[in-house]
């Protein structure tokens, strides 16, 4: 073996080894949670009214450094039934699955084609995604803002929430008491979850 060939094996050698290191120090994860603090908030007539759910599903592709601190984003994906969402109030809960047409379409979901990340400080992270959202059974263009933050024990807390039009999504807003009540057609979904490897 000349002296060429042997400087080129090292060559190759050594972008092998910088290609290992770099693999190594930026590793993709998939973490998921399947439970979650979930509230949808609106308005009526008569008063404010909160609706909450604890069951649901998220799945996300993060990147972390070697350093731990996420790089990137992607494959983000969610789902719950409309019926875990409850009031309190059976009425209300009734006329809302109503709304949501919960006979027809039981799921609210909602799929990530891009996201975009910026780091807020050293566990903090501001996750900006587009995708596609279906409430009701119509599926609409969405763009949701989150906050992410990187724990102690590598799990990652997202928060956020996401302003909806109920018309936009061919939902009638619900009435009660013989549509003495009515309620306002913006509603307002809030999350809090916690996820694992």
């Amino acid at each position: 073996m000349n002296k060429r060939t042997k400087d080129n094996f090292k060559k190759l050698g050594l972008i092998a080894f910088s290609l290992i290191l770099l693999i190594g120090a930026s590793a993709q994860v998939k973490y998921s949670s399947k439970s979650m603090a979930l509230t949808v908030s609106g308005t009526s007539t008569l008063h404010d009214w909160d609706m909450k759910s604890a069951v649901g599903t998220f799945e996300g592709n993060f990147t972390l450094n070697a350093a731990g601190a996420i790089t990137a984003v992607n494959g983000l994906s969610f789902s719950t039934k409309g019926e875990s969402l409850k009031s309190g109030h059976d009425a209300m809960d009734k006329n809302a699955y109503k709304a949501l047409k919960n006979d027809k379409a039981p799921l609210i979901t909602y799929t990530s084609n891009a996201a975009t990340i910026t780091n807020l400080d050293a566990t903090d992270y501001s996750v900006k995604s587009t995708g596609k959202l279906t409430i009701a059974g119509t599926t609409l263009d969405a763009e949701i803002v989150a906050t992410c933050k990187v724990n102690a024990d590598k799990s990652i807390t997202v928060m956020g929430s996401k302003k909806i039009s109920m018309k936009e999504f061919g939902m009638a807003p619900p009435t009660f008491m013989m549509g003495t009540i009515k309620t306002g057609n913006d509603v307002t979904l809030k999350f809090d979850l916690k996820l694992n490897k």
